[in-house]
């Protein structure tokens, strides 16, 4: 690391140039101008609260045809009430509505959100992409709801349900007291700019290319989530890197400056090829840091995932004959990295 203040903004100007030019390489300009779409988020908690004021039963039915199978997972999977099959449930909605958790949650969500105009914006652009790439691509309706702190994204049949409670801001009132669900370095990235991340990186993950259950090495599931990283970029073209993987800038950096290292790790500990999951899990999921590399616990989680973003990025800026769906369609990992020749220095 060098600390000299002199040359720190130096520095980062030279690391922000050279990410701005390797981005603008493979992110291809695409014409979108002849895909018709446009994302209207539907408040679907502005439409439930309703049923605090009107009617109960007229506007169950309105809920359930508008919304259709959401809303009956709403009630059955989020609130935990009951089956919409019978009016049971609506015992559980009196509650949760007189309760001063809901008034002051929606207060907030209604602050944060008086309207989804930036995210109906920047989602209509996202799915304008996936079209391009796949015409065929039958695209989510896209609902807005309150997920009780358990969910930021929920997917089902024909939706993608955002739980804006967990999008209202690092700052929010209601995070510090949920800790030990979502600690800081969880929390910190529940933003607004991070809806439509989420977003596509759900439809990604849990729709469009649902991890292969054969994949059991660190490298297959290295190159799985690089390919997914790598949807990203193309879908998200003006997304930063740190809000694509939830990273903080310093942990970017940090990447870069020891991606060297961290590629020796792997290959002296024998990683890539390991399949027992607990001995490489911690190179895939969310932490403030990965145990045992770097000091004063300064180092990045999900070091494989960032480590086979970067390459399906090689493999592609050597094989620009190849398509993203063919990407995303190739199984063959090893390919993938013989190909790519990543070789960090």
């Amino acid at each position: 690391m060098i600390n000299p203040r002199l040359k720190a903004k130096q520095i980062y100007l030279i690391f922000s140039i050279a990410l701005i030019f390797a981005s603008c390489g493979r992110n291809k300009k695409v014409d979108l101008s002849h895909i018709n779409i446009e994302v209207k988020v539907e408040r679907f908690d502005h439409d439930f609260d309703a049923m605090r004021t009107k009617p109960m039963g007229a506007q169950a039915v309105y809920l359930q045809q508008k919304y259709g199978s959401f809303y009956q997972d709403f009630i059955s999977r989020i609130l935990q009430a009951g089956t919409t099959n019978d009016t049971a449930y609506f015992k559980t909605l009196h509650e949760v509505f007189k309760g001063k958790a809901y008034i002051d949650l929606k207060h907030d969500v209604d602050a944060a959100y008086p309207n989804m105009d930036a995210q109906n914006a920047s989602l209509t652009q996202a799915f304008k992409y996936i079209k391009y790439y796949y015409p065929q691509k039958r695209l989510p309706q896209v609902y807005a709801y309150f997920s009780g702190f358990q969910a930021q994204t929920s997917i089902g049949d024909g939706y993608f349900a955002i739980g804006l409670d967990l999008f209202l801001g690092a700052d929010s009132r209601f995070y510090p007291a949920l800790t030990n669900a979502f600690p800081h370095y969880l929390s910190r990235h529940f933003t607004p700019e991070n809806i439509t991340p989420r977003v596509v990186e759900g439809i990604a993950r849990e729709d469009m290319f649902p991890e292969d259950d054969n994949n059991k090495s660190m490298l297959e599931k290295m190159v799985y989530n690089g390919k997914i990283m790598y949807f990203m970029d193309q879908i998200l073209p003006e997304v930063g890197d740190t809000t694509k993987i939830g990273y903080t800038t310093a942990q970017l950096k940090w990447c870069e400056d020891f991606k060297a290292k961290i590629w020796a790790y792997f290959l002296e500990e024998n990683l890539l090829y390991e399949a027992d999951y607990p001995k490489i899990q911690k190179y895939f999921t969310e932490a403030p840091f990965t145990p045992g590399l770097g000091e004063k616990n300064e180092s990045a989680p999900k070091l494989a995932v960032w480590t086979g973003w970067q390459i399906v990025r090689e493999y592609m800026d050597k094989h620009t004959e190849v398509t993203l769906p063919q990407l995303m369609a190739e199984k063959d990992a090893q390919k993938i990295l013989n190909q790519s020749k990543y070789r960090p220095k």
